[in-house]
This record gives C-alpha cells, sequence and structure tokens, in this order.
C-alpha cells in the first residue's frame, strides 16, 4: 500500500469527521471502502491518482461484484471514491473525476418490515407508564413513530430542541442537516409524563432529554435494547428496534396522505428516491397533511 496515497485518505477522512461533521458510522464505512480500493491500485500498480481512469474504476466495480458484494455496498463503496476524488481536485491531487462516469448495478429496492397500525397501538399503549423506566421508554417510543426520527437523532436530542408550545421537535440529521419535524398529541403526552419522572431525578445540569436513572444521556445501545424488551412484552413478532418505527411512521402517514413530498421533509431524506421504497404514489399536495394524516396526531 503507498503511503501518501493512504497519507491523501487519512486526510479525506479527517475532512469528512472534523469539518463535513459526518457520522462515525459514516467514517467507518468510507475507510472500508477506500481501503479497498487502494488495495485494489496497488495490486494494479496506479501509485499515482492521476493514473486512475474510469475504467479501472469499473474493473475495481466488477471484481467487486464477483465476490458477491450487494448492490447496495457496492453503490456505497462508488460514492465513498465520488467523494474521494471531488476531495482529491479541491486539494489539487487530481484534475477529474474518474468516478463520476462509473454506474453501480442496481439493487432492488424493497420496503423494510414495518408494524401495521393496530401493532403499533398495541405497543404503545400496553407499555404502562406506571415506573420512570416504562414512561420515558414510552416517550421514546411515541417520539419515533410520532416524528419518523432516526435513532441517532433522537439519541442527542437535548431539552432544549422541542418546543412545547407549537409541538415541534428540531432535529440534526445526516451530514449535519437540520429539520423541523411536529410531535403528535400522544407523543406529547407522553413526553411531558416522562418530564415530570426527570423532574424528581433532580439532574437539571444535565442537557439530554433521555437520561439514565444516574443521570448519563441515554445511549444508542441503551434505547435498542429498551425497544426490543418492550417488543417482547407484548409478544410482537420479529424484533421491535428503533428504525422499524421510523418505517411505521414513513409508512402509515403516505397511506393515509400520498403525499410523498411531505414525507421526504419530514423523515430527512436529501433524495426523494430513498422516500419512494414506501410507496408508489402520485404527487399530492395536501394542507396540513400531518395533523390530519397521521393516527396518533389526530385531535379527538
Amino acid at each position: 500500500m503507498d503511503s501518501n496515497q493512504q497519507a491523501d485518505v487519512n486526510d479525506f477522512l479527517n475532512y469528512l469527521s472534523q469539518e463535513r461533521r459526518m457520522s462515525v458510522h459514516t467514517v467507518t464505512n468510507y475507510r472500508r471502502d477506500l481501503k479497498s480500493f487502494i488495495l485494489f491500485c496497488a495490486d494494479n500498480k496506479l501509485l499515482q491518482w492521476t493514473e486512475i481512469k474510469s475504467n479501472h474504476i469499473r474493473q475495481f466495480i466488477v471484481g467487486l461484484h464477483s465476490q458477491g458484494l450487494s448492490g447496495k455496498s457496492i453503490q456505497r463503496c462508488l460514492s465513498a471514491i465520488r467523494s474521494f476524488y471531488r476531495f482529491l481536485m479541491k486539494e489539487g491531487l487530481a484534475e477529474n473525476n474518474p468516478a463520476q462516469a462509473v454506474q453501480a448495478p442496481k439493487s432492488e429496492k424493497r420496503l423494510p418490515a414495518t408494524l401495521d397500525v393496530d401493532q403499533m397501538s398495541a405497543l404503545l399503549d400496553n407499555t404502562k407508564q406506571n415506573n420512570m423506566l416504562a414512561c420515558r421508554d414510552r416517550a421514546i417510543m411515541e417520539l419515533f413513530y410520532s416524528s419518523g426520527l432516526r435513532l441517532a437523532e433522537l439519541a442527542s436530542l437535548n431539552l432544549r430542541d422541542i418546543d412545547f408550545s407549537d409541538k415541534l421537535v428540531f432535529v440534526t440529521g445526516k451530514g449535519n442537516k437540520s429539520r423541523v419535524v411536529p410531535i403528535g398529541r400522544k407523543a406529547m403526552d407522553a413526553l411531558n409524563v416522562w418530564l415530570e419522572w426527570r423532574d424528581k431525578l433532580a439532574f437539571f445540569e444535565q442537557t439530554a432529554l433521555f437520561i439514565t436513572k444516574q443521570g448519563r444521556r441515554l445511549g444508542i445501545r441503551s434505547i435498542q435494547k429498551r425497544l426490543n424488551h418492550w417488543g417482547k412484552q407484548q409478544a410482537i413478532s420479529d424484533k421491535v428496534h428503533p428504525h422499524r418505527l421510523r418505517h411505521a411512521f414513513a409508512s402509515h402517514m403516505l397511506e393515509a396522505s400520498g403525499d410523498l413530498r411531505a414525507v421526504q421533509e419530514l423523515l430527512g431524506h436529501t433524495d426523494i428516491s430513498t422516500t419512494q421504497i414506501y410507496t408508489h404514489v402520485d404527487f399530492q399536495h395536501l394542507a396540513n397533511v400531518y395533523d390530519r394524516a397521521h393516527p396518533r396526531a389526530k385531535k379527538k
């Protein structure tokens, strides 16, 4: 492996982490993908970035496909190389982007496993708010389903991110992009119950919205475990995890409204094709789509 190439990759990964503020998960994936690409370059004696042409990238992609790598993983790898070359061009280390014209094999887009409205109601309504953990977990699940948040988004929420008067949550999503999402009535009720318990814990200097009994911010793994616990309690088939609740939010909103653009905005998807895995509908404009459509936001 050429040391200069590895140094350039390290500079790129630092740029993603420190300047672009990308998640640790994304940076880790890019590091793995680019390590594979550098090994390919070394095997083919391509030691300068300017020596690499589109046909080399295609050869690399074909090799990944022959190894049985999924279309989605190959697309991510190609995206990493494109982003890397954009960085090299910005730094004056490359004149063009040989990966730009290369297409990855298309992967089938399938609707993720989700829960229907009755299953969601059973999960949420049967989580009794009779102790601190149950109240906290109920608020977490209600907020996931109410507002379609990603796991990392919910885990990073602070008290100040909730607008209790206007019933809104201010979210920082992928790529450090911000959005504002409504919170449904039942989720607001659950949050208020949780905050009463949170006040009793008396960790007033802690800014995190969801905390442990010891006053620490509730972590991603703990949230996953708690949702799985409640799924087992309610005897729900398959594992209940945060992304299933996000999927349920998206699917139920689309079923009720048919407004793909609105759901795209609520989910924080940059590309509407990502939202289209949930359904195939004609675009419509519906005023106040959230309040009218979401099964747990409708007024009594």
